[in-house]
């Protein structure tokens, strides 16, 4: 790692596009202080950042990392930290930071922190990183830092990376998620980086056509009487269903599953990761369709219903639970129309409203073949 000419030690934030730029551009107002408050002796640090998509056409970690070295050799940087929101894998792990001493750069994965708490956390990774790469060499040498970027519930681990022709060309400091928990924390990062609240609104016909049956349904006599007949296990049952069939028509019409082309185990376990991520996605999203339309449907049978009308139909009176359990049942039923509703939904409609538009690009730039391809 050099330092300038000033006495101003460069970091840049290379970023994707999106979430990853806006992370970095929060990152910028606060790391230079509290690098400067870590480090002392008077170091100062300025902090760059930079929005491209670097990670374009690949996940293979090498290529990334190569894409960044010659990226910094054409800037007067001393250490670059480069965060995607892309899962990164390799040898089999998920990877949480890849740090090149020699190179002075850092590689991050934002997904890898979670989906809680992510700049709280990607500002305690980044400014670790930048911490142990600006070391000095023979503090290093040492043995593995004293600080470590990620702690509690993510698993940290050392491994070495050979150079060409079997010697050792740099050491590189990998933080991977182990387990079971790491994995749901990649996968919960996913999801979060895919934004599932934006379904809704991004949906425009599904959502008017759900809207509209919940609203015919609410005036149909027919509607009252299966709801006052139903019990709350059946209002459960119809629930789960209308929800499911939802998200597995998104899925299907969309072309949201994702099949890998190659045949790796790690390609495949990318794929299982992609598709959980997306099932978990479409299907938030579609219960925040669901709770909307509950409520409203609610209100509008407030407005609606009166004893005298209600009592005259179903010969029964009006009781305030009565509201609820119509409200509920009817959202199933919109739920269903609203399904049907994104029939008429264009595929790209539905990705927009899935997926970041990151992951738009990156799905459309893997599956059809452009790009750097991935090394064995």
């Amino acid at each position: 790692m050099r330092v300038s000419s000033q006495g101003v030690t460069v970091v840049a934030l290379l970023a994707d596009p999106d979430a990853p730029t806006d992370i970095a551009q929060r990152l910028a107002r606060t790391l230079p202080a509290r690098l400067a408050d870590h480090l002392g002796q008077g170091r100062r640090f300025a902090v760059e950042v930079v929005s491209e998509p670097f990670t374009s056409g690949t996940e293979d970690l090498p290529t990334l990392m190569r894409r960044i070295m010659e990226r910094t050799s054409a800037e007067n940087w001393d250490i670059v930290v480069a965060l995607t929101d892309l899962p990164l894998h390799s040898d089999g792990r998920r990877i949480v930071v890849k740090l090149s001493h020699d190179h002075g750069l850092a590689l991050l994965s934002l997904p890898s922190l979670g989906g809680l708490r992510l700049q709280a956390r990607a500002l305690r990774v980044v400014e670790d990183a930048v911490i142990d790469l600006a070391a000095p060499p023979a503090t290093r040498a040492e043995g593995p830092p004293r600080r470590q970027p990620l702690s509690g519930p993510l698993a940290r681990r050392l491994a070495r990376h050979p150079g060409p022709g079997g010697e050792e060309e740099t050491v590189d400091l990998r933080y991977v998620a182990r387990g079971p928990v790491g994995y749901l924390r990649v996968l919960a990062g996913m999801v979060r980086a895919n934004r599932p609240w934006r379904l809704v609104p991004g949906l425009e016909k599904a959502l008017a056509a759900a809207l509209a049956t919940g609203a015919i349904a609410t005036l149909d006599d027919t509607f009252w009487n299966i709801a006052e007949a139903l019990s709350v296990p059946r209002l459960v049952i119809a629930m789960v269903g209308s929800v499911a069939l939802m998200i597995g028509w998104l899925i299907v019409d969309g072309e949201l599953w994702h099949r890998s082309t190659e045949g790796s185990p790690e390609a495949r376990q990318r794929a299982r990761l992609y598709n959980a991520s997306t099932v978990l996605t479409v299907g938030m999203g579609v219960l925040f369709c669901y709770l909307g339309l509950l409520v409203i449907n609610l209100v509008w049978a407030l407005f609606i219903l009166n004893d005298r009308v209600f009592s005259s139909m179903t010969q029964t009176s009006l009781r305030s639970e009565d509201y609820l359990t119509l409200s509920w049942f009817v959202a199933s039923v919109a739920t269903v129309g609203g399904a049907l509703g994104s029939g008429l939904e264009s595929d790209e409609a539905i990705r927009a409203a899935a997926y970041s538009k990151r992951e738009q690009e990156r799905r459309h730039t893997l599956e059809g073949g452009h790009g750097d391809q991935p090394s064995n």
